[in-house]
């Protein structure tokens, strides 16, 4: 597995991706697929939110200043995302509002995993070095074993609206 940073959070994408279409071809076959499959975006989410958080964004936004936009962009797109996955994980398949509220979740994150892999990580890949990416990495990979897993953990809401304010 690569300490790239990058590689890694792009690997992290193709496997929410993937639980995306696996929500979305559920259709009609039961609210406790549905349910579970949420309960795993949730988690993937959770940790791969931190792991930016707290290793990637705070570090590109002092090494590459001019992105300074770019990343504060991107703490509110997880505020949103770590909002609408509070919610549903106090919720299941049985309520009216839950495959809406998956469906607003997976736009919202589908549209920041585009513009991080289309536009910002480009932009990060050119501005730092190959070992620096490792290195955030290593970091990375370090926290992912003891990263939180829900938004029932109050580590992981309070990190990412600290993480804003500051």
């Amino acid at each position: 597995m690569s300490t790239d940073a990058i590689v890694m959070l792009k690997d992290d994408h193709k496997t929410i991706k993937k639980l995306f279409r696996e929500f979305q071809n559920t259709g009609g076959n039961g609210n406790a697929a549905k349910t579970r499959i949420v309960k795993q975006i949730i988690e993937e989410l959770t940790v791969h939110t931190y792991l930016e958080n707290e290793v990637m964004y705070p570090e590109v936004r002092r090494m590459l200043p001019g992105l300074e936009d770019d990343v504060l962009e991107s703490y509110e797109e997880h505020h949103i995302a770590d909002v609408l996955c509070a919610e549903l994980f106090a919720m299941d398949g049985d309520d009216e509002r839950f495959d809406a509220k998956a469906t607003v979740l997976i736009e919202n994150v589908t549209h920041h995993i585009d513009e991080e892999e289309q536009d910002w990580f480009p932009q990060v890949r050119d501005g730092l070095g190959r070992k620096q990416l490792q290195e955030m990495g290593a970091r990375m990979a370090e926290l992912r074993e003891n990263a939180p897993r829900s938004p029932a953990q109050p580590s992981a809401l309070k990190k990412a609206v600290d993480a804003v304010v500051a």
